[in-house]
């Protein structure tokens, strides 16, 4: 198998454990932004990127509060210390997700607005420019590669065939994480069109 090829070779087997954890994690921050885009239906995961001005500090809000999706579009939101709901009120609003939050002065409620047409077209646009970013990042941790293995066969650390096959190897690599990520935007995008 050609992974077997890379990670054979010792002179490609740091290369290759370094690109693939490199990969994954282009793949993995692009599952993370697929999570906090929003659909029709409301997700705890809609409020990740909301950071909370707290005692002089920006925090993340779910290590402020305990966030919660009872209904299928409401999100509840039950602070630690009451004194900063009116912060995290504000930090929703301030986050432009186009949520308008509540606060009963016990917990902070966030009714998730069916979205209408034009913004589905927007949504779909905003997932398909973080997923080009995201393959653009793989592209470019593939021409690292390239490069690393390109200097490896100058400095005669590996054969031409060796060469050959690691190139062909990042390349499926590449195609791979790609892959995984267009299906992944594919099906968000679904779910984004999908009318509830």
């Amino acid at each position: 198998m050609a992974q077997a090829m890379m990670a054979g070779v010792p002179a490609l087997k740091d290369t290759y454990v370094q690109l693939k954890t490199r990969m994954d994690k282009a793949v993995d921050d692009f599952r993370k932004a697929l999570a906090a885009t929003r659909t029709g239906r409301a997700s705890v995961h809609m409020l990740d990127s909301v950071n909370v001005e707290y005692y002089g500090s920006q925090m993340p809000l779910n290590q402020l509060a305990q966030v919660h999706a009872p209904e299928p579009q409401l999100i509840t939101i039950q602070p630690y210390d009451a004194t900063s709901l009116p912060a995290i009120e504000k930090a929703i609003r301030a986050a432009e997700l186009g949520l308008n939050p509540m606060n009963d002065g016990k917990i902070v409620r966030v009714p998730v607005p069916p979205l209408n047409e034009e913004r589905r077209r927007d949504m779909v646009k905003h997932l398909n420019k973080v997923l080009e970013e995201h393959r653009t990042a793989v592209r470019n941790v593939r021409r690292d590669g390239n490069d690393a293995i390109k200097k490896a066969m100058k400095d005669k650390k590996i054969s031409e065939d060796e060469e050959k096959r690691a190139m062909e190897e990042i390349q499926k690599l590449t195609d791979d994480e790609i892959r995984k990520m267009e299906d992944m935007s594919r099906s968000k995008e679904k779910e984004v069109m999908e009318i509830k």
